[in-house]
């Protein structure tokens, strides 16, 4: 066996092994194929792209007999008086995940989606320890996750992204890229004109819902060269992935068929897919295939043909024919049928394939997927032929009602986020506890721990936290936990910090209801007379947080995270603040009250501008970075505008007008001033009107006016936005505390909102307020 030069290791822990699975026969061949010489290889290259010349402190061995067959295992090794520090893994994969391990526990280092944190010690720490993995995968993505985060990524970030998943363990995930290219080749084979295609395929943005049966069309349609890059991308893709034993999981046929077929196939037996979210026709409703029909092996086929010659397989493959749609028969014959017909035309191509499925149309409509129907979808399957995502085990697990899946094995998943929204959540007693609970499942099935968030770049400690589930054997002490995560976050060991941390531990991130949280926070929202300010926490102790972790800037100033945290922390208050104004803006239009009304709209109008700049001083904030990376795609003018109108469009209207519109709002520098206060001027403006005039106040030709005068202007609009911060974060999120931390003087129930002291971020005349005002908040 070849060894790396690079590093040695040292002290001596032996975690508990959780025994197998029970499906190694029909599982046990989704692993690592790549040489053990290739993935150690691979392995160094992720070290030098982390720590450039320190790599040399680092050596690197897989074995694949390392550990128990079925799990990942990694040593460490470092003996006192040596210079190096000796990693082996069962894979590349289990070996970089020791590397990290290493890192965080040992050098308290931190590698995030935000900023890395890597100052090593002078002297690397002694350790001798064993980790093995508590389950067979760790998987990794949303079907979505490829559309809301993704979608405009060039190969650094890609490779930056595969480098994270080796980091955190993550052996199986998605891959999606470059799928539209073999379908077109199919389409073409099936006599399919370009027109047709072009009618079918949607932009670049909404190519999840597209691949999902949900949409047809719109922003489209894709150039010859999305599909060209898709391609090239797409092998570097899995040729990383597979050089770090990270299992890739393609894309297969769920049934779902262009409209062109029933042109085309007109005796062939199609149904038209359920309206989903009041897409127009124009761009809603495909047809499926009738599982029992010939075309629907036939297309299946030669689906996963063409896509095995152009990238190779690993023999697992993801789709799910009903997302968020309600089948047309209640027949529980149907569900055995199209299961087998899934499956079967897979199988005929590989032989060895297995089905990864999400489980959320079981979650979305659960009256109508009573358990004899998700039953007979199944059993239909072989046992193990199947892996289910238990999507939102954190908060909504459905491994019990379905009983553990009837025998087909599952993986305990946090989604935790939808949209990629911005907003301080997460259920950290659930993931701390609920991964034990499928574990412990009498007669269980599960075989992994997975990440599904819709959208990532957001609430990182949450996904630290569950990463750690993959290896732990019980539940940690969540204070010490979070304790030690700000030490490695931000490099230091800072009591306010600290502090702020057992406060967000113990508020925002203590969710553990099951009323959906994605995002839709007033601010952010299409302004109505109905919309409802909802916090499940104490704000005082948010407040108290944000009080805290600004009293830590004296010795964390200069930690890149520590600015990403204040600026996000500080944006919590403002969301929450503005939640708060909003209230008493409605109870002063309810009861008459103009200057009231007035007084407090002027107020809630330069919160938004401050919360604006406040973006606007981080890199991670920006709406500008978004749009440059779209654009970049673009290889003619005509196609950066569509690249640029798709990525305006998903995170505003979400449809041609507004079909899900905010569901993927983002809190970001540009946005809050060119879209969010734009359209509450208009409607405070209108509120302002009737107040003064005494006539009623006409909510849907306010909102026509809002739709029309500032959403389908800005997703039209190609102003260009900056891409680089502008400003001092710490300075600008003092100031606003100076202004703005006052209002949070008692309970969220007793505030009161007082104004004094003059502003120093007023509201620029472009953006043209309605009531012309400088705030004086105290």
């Amino acid at each position: 066996m070849q060894v790396i030069q690079i590093g040695i290791l040292l002290t001596v822990v032996f975690l508990k092994c959780v025994s197998g699975d029970g499906f190694h026969s029909t599982l046990g061949h989704l692993k690592a194929r790549a040489s053990p010489q290739i993935q150690a290889q691979s392995a160094v290259g992720v070290i030098e792209r982390l720590l450039k010349n320190k790599t040399r402190l680092f050596q690197v061995t897989v074995d694949p007999k390392l550990g128990p067959v079925g799990k990942d295992t990694f040593k460490i090794l470092k003996e006192e008086g040596t210079d190096k520090v000796n990693i082996v893994g069962t894979s590349g994969v289990a070996a970089v995940w020791g590397f990290h391990h290493y890192l965080k526990y040992y050098c308290f280092s931190h590698v995030s989606w935000d900023s890395d944190q890597l100052s090593l010690p002078e002297e690397l720490p002694s350790v001798n320890i064993i980790v093995t993995s508590a389950d067979r995968f760790r998987y990794y993505q949303n079907v979505c996750t490829t559309s809301y985060s993704f979608v405009w990524w060039d190969w650094p970030r890609w490779e930056r992204e595969v480098d994270w998943m080796a980091l955190n363990g993550i052996n199986l995930a998605l891959a999606f890229t470059g799928q539209e290219a073999i379908w077109q080749r199919v389409y073409s084979e099936l006599n399919l004109t370009q027109e047709d295609v072009n009618e079918h395929f949607s932009g670049p943005a909404f190519l999840s819902w597209l691949r999902m049966g949900n949409m047809r069309g719109f922003g489209g349609p894709l150039p010859d060269s999305w599909h060209a890059k898709s391609l090239s991308l797409q092998h570097r893709i899995l040729a990383r992935m597979r050089e770090l034993g990270i299992v890739p999981v393609l894309p297969a046929f769920a049934g779902h068929v262009p409209r062109a077929f029933k042109r085309l196939y007109p005796d062939t037996p199609m149904t038209r897919m359920a309206d989903w979210n009041r897409f127009p026709d124009e761009f809603c409703c495909p047809f499926v295939l009738e599982p029992t029909d010939p075309l629907f092996r036939r297309v299946g086929n030669m689906f996963i043909s063409e896509l095995v010659a152009e990238f190779g397989t690993d023999h697992i493959y993801n789709c799910d024919p009903f997302n968020e749609m309600t089948p047309h028969t209640s027949n529980v014959t149907y569900f055995s049928q199209i299961s087998s017909a899934i499956l079967t035309a897979i199988t005929d191509v590989d032989p060895d394939a297995v089905w990864l499925k999400q489980n959320w149309g079981f979650v979305h409509d659960m009256i109508f997927w009573t358990t004899d129907k998700v039953k007979a979808f199944l059993t239909a399957v072989p046992p193990g032929r199947m892996i289910v995502l238990d999507l939102q085990s954190e908060l909504n697990p459905q491994y019990r009602r379905l009983h553990s899946y009837y025998g087909q094995p599952f993986i305990w998943c946090m989604l935790h986020n939808f949209g990629g929204t911005l907003g301080l959540y997460g259920s950290v007693g659930n993931v701390n506890t609920g991964v034990f609970d499928g574990r412990g499942l009498e007669n269980g099935t599960m075989v992994g721990t997975g990440l599904t968030p819709e959208g990532i770049n957001q609430n990182y400690v949450m996904y630290d936290l569950m990463n750690e589930m993959a290896w732990r054997t019980e539940p940690v002490n969540l204070s010490e936990w979070f304790s030690a995560y700000a030490r490695r976050r931000y490099g230091a060991v800072d009591t306010h910090a600290d502090n702020a941390w057992q406060l967000l531990k113990s508020g925002v991130y203590s969710f553990t209801g099951m009323r959906k949280v994605r995002g839709k926070y007033v601010i952010c929202r299409r302004p109505s007379l109905q919309l409802r300010q909802w916090v499940w926490y104490n704000t005082t102790e948010l407040a108290t947080a944000w009080d805290e972790l600004l009293s830590a800037s004296p010795q964390l100033h200069g930690a890149a995270n520590y600015q990403h945290d204040l600026v996000d922390v500080t944006r919590q208050a403002l969301q929450v603040l503005g939640g708060d104004l909003y209230n008493i803006i409605m109870s002063a239009f309810r009861q008459g009250n103009v200057s009231g009304f007035q007084q407090s709209a002027k107020l809630f109008l330069n919160l938004l501008a401050d919360l604006n700049v406040l973006l606007g001083s981080n890199k991670d904030f920006l709406l500008g970075r978004w749009l440059k990376a779209a654009k970049a795609l673009g290889t003619t003018a005509q196609e950066k505008q569509l690249y640029e109108y798709n990525a305006r469009n998903q995170i505003t209207l979400w449809g041609p007008r507004g079909e899900i519109v905010d569901y993927a709002n983002k809190q970001w520098a540009g946005v809050v001033s060119h879209y969010f206060l734009p359209r509450w001027n208009l409607f405070l403006n209108a509120l302002n009107t009737s107040l003064v005039t005494g006539t009623p106040f006409d909510q849907a030709r306010t909102t026509q006016w809002i739709f029309t005068e500032v959403e389908e202007l800005f997703v039209l609009d190609t102003t260009t936005f900056p891409t680089s911060p502008e400003g001092d974060s710490i300075a600008i999120a003092m100031d606003i505390h100076a202004r703005w931390r006052n209002h949070f003087v008692t309970q969220r129930s007793q505030r009161r909102f007082r104004h004094r002291g003059r502003s120093s971020l007023t509201v620029s005349p472009s953006q043209s307020l309605v009531f012309s005002f400088t705030a004086e908040v105290s």
